[in-house]
């Protein structure tokens, strides 16, 4: 628990970089680079979408190259490198384009292009190149460290995954408060100057655990180790269809082992027979393969199938991290257009997603401290609440949020549309608050299926493929991300098509159709979770520890 101590210190101030960043992106991008609220949105979520898509590379390279200690190292420094370079063009006016002008009582702006898109493009994915190794390989580095052949161990590493969860939301509730003022009120020089200051402390403090780590020694690439097995399944099954002399026998009793004689080194290899569950696979085992390199023990056939049984579960989360994207895009844009004054003090925008950490920093407290234990009194097993149960729960939590959303902007409108203020850039006299709301819904939704993924990834996957299958967590994010975008662009060209305005195209937001928008998502998470409950009712868990 020492070890993980440090790791989990290092997430909050990697986290605070990097959401920093993120969370008020889609503004700056907007004000100070003149692109449009819907091209904006969308460079934010594909930004964050590669960020996590990457986090498959860094577990990649965790598992089989290096070490998860080394490519946090590596990550962090390229991430500070991309966050100097974004601080040095807000820093340098002539490295941003020129400020909008009034011409025929037009305001015209001329988006960032040349050199200057360049530089702003190279520092926003040389962050997300960094954010993706830190999150590919720090939360299994920091679940590597507990003893799971033991009880206590694997509850210790459970705590480890909500704590995750709590530092990220603890490094988030920083960046959106602190570091977003700063943005708003002295400039995002300073904003971006904070961030990189952050993810080089991180360094040294990560360096400081060193005499305490266990680190896991790669043990070569699992993707290899995949394709392998795949392949040699497919040859031989097209072999066996021309082979009547072709071995096919394979016995679908567990316990029994047989004995098979390697003829070139007169060696007996016992081997396990394989599970009866995609029996295709199976069809690697035959003893007389095309290549040497094709030879697959029965082992690397279980892996492979292990990690094909958590796929589904995989692709049941995308949805849903398509609408967690939406507090970055469009809900920041929201609130823009409402009264953000509390009192006296006027919040920016981009800090709403202070109310989801807030509540995320309560609720992983109790859940770990309270619920869980209850939850074991129940049930009466080690769990108390299943990986699945709490990815479903996140689920349903989606679908309520989207349909609180889709209310929340209809009654935006009708203020905007009773008061005639549709044309106005003004904002609206309705507080930011009712925006609050689905915040604190996906927030809740966050803390449930993200913890329950990471947990679910590392512990079902097998122990050579468990930082890229914890990745898997972060890939979630990135295609919901990158869904969202290809949502957005889908959705404008269909209702573009009929003769009608785009739904989500145009420089003002009062024009556009959010709440349709919005009860689409909010359909397409109820055919999402139907979808989940088909895989999770099947599927059987890796028996762990004695």
């Amino acid at each position: 628990m020492l070890a993980a101590s440090f790791i989990l210190v290092v997430e909050v101030l990697e986290n605070l970089a990097y959401l920093a960043t993120a969370s008020n992106l889609v503004l700056y991008l907007s004000k100070f680079m003149h692109f449009s609220p819907s091209t904006s949105a969308n460079m934010v979520t594909n930004f964050m979408g590669t960020a996590f898509l990457l986090a498959i590379l860094g577990g990649f390279l965790a598992d089989s190259i290096f070490t998860a200690y080394c490519i946090y190292v590596i990550s962090a420094t390229i991430e500070f490198m991309g966050l100097l370079l974004l601080t040095v063009q807000a820093h340098i006016p002539s490295l941003k384009p020129p400020m909008c002008v009034l011409e025929d009582s037009n305001t015209a702006c001329h988006q960032v292009e040349g050199g200057k898109a360049v530089m702003l493009f190279a520092g926003l994915y040389l962050v997300a190149l960094g954010v993706g190794g830190i999150k590919g390989s720090l939360p299994p580095h920091g679940a590597e460290q507990f003893d799971e052949t033991t009880q206590q161990g694997r509850k210790q590493r459970s705590a480890f995954f909500n704590y995750y969860v709590f530092c990220l939301s603890c490094g988030a509730l920083i960046a959106v408060t602190f570091v977003v003022w700063i943005e708003d009120n002295r400039g995002w020089q300073w904003g971006f100057g904070t961030s990189s200051l952050t993810i080089l402390l991180s360094i040294p403090l990560f360096l400081l655990g060193s005499p305490f780590y266990r680190n896991k020694i790669p043990v070569g690439s699992p993707i290899t180790t995949i394709l392998k097995v795949l392949t040699a399944a497919i040859y031989n099954i097209c072999k066996l269809k021309n082979s009547s002399n072709a071995v096919t026998g394979v016995q679908s009793n567990p316990s029994v082992t047989t004995e098979s004689s390697d003829e070139n080194s007169k060696e007996k290899v016992s081997r396990q027979i394989p599970t009866e569950g995609f029996q295709f696979l199976n069809k690697a085992l035959i003893n007389d393969p095309a290549h040497p390199i094709l030879q697959c023990t029965v082992k690397e056939v279980e892996e492979v199938k292990r990690v094909l049984k958590i796929l589904p579960i995989f692709m049941s989360t995308i949805m849903l991290n398509c609408c967690l994207a939406q507090l970055s895009t469009f809900s920041v844009q929201q609130a823009a257009t409402m009264n953000t004054k509390l009192g006296s003090l006027k919040v920016p925008p981009a800090s709403l997603p202070v109310f989801p950490v807030i509540f995320i920093m309560i609720l992983a407290p109790l859940y770990n401290q309270i619920i869980i234990p209850l939850a074991r009194k129940i049930s009466k097993s080690e769990m108390g609440m299943t990986h699945l149960q709490r990815i479903g729960t996140g689920l349903i939590l989606s679908i309520v949020a989207m349909a609180v959303a889709a209310a929340v902007e209809i009654k935006r409108k009708r203020v905007a549309i009773n008061l005639r203020l549709l044309n106005s850039t003004e904002p609206l006299p309705i507080t930011f608050l009712w925006v609050a709301l689905q915040y604190l819904f996906l927030g809740s939704a966050d803390l449930f299926t993200l913890a329950g993924m990471m947990e679910f990834f590392f512990t079902e996957a097998p122990s050579s493929m468990r930082s890229l299958a914890t990745s898997l967590s972060w890939a979630s994010l990135a295609m919901g991300y990158y869904f969202s975008s290809v949502l957005v662009s889908v959705v404008n060209d269909i209702t573009s098509a009929y003769g009608h305005t785009p739904w989500l195209y145009g420089s003002n937001l009062n024009h556009y159709h959010l709440e349709r928008f919005y009860w689409l998502m909010c359909t397409l998470s109820g055919l999402n979770f139907l979808h989940f409950l088909f895989w999770a009712n099947r599927y059987k868990y890796r028996s762990i520890g004695p």
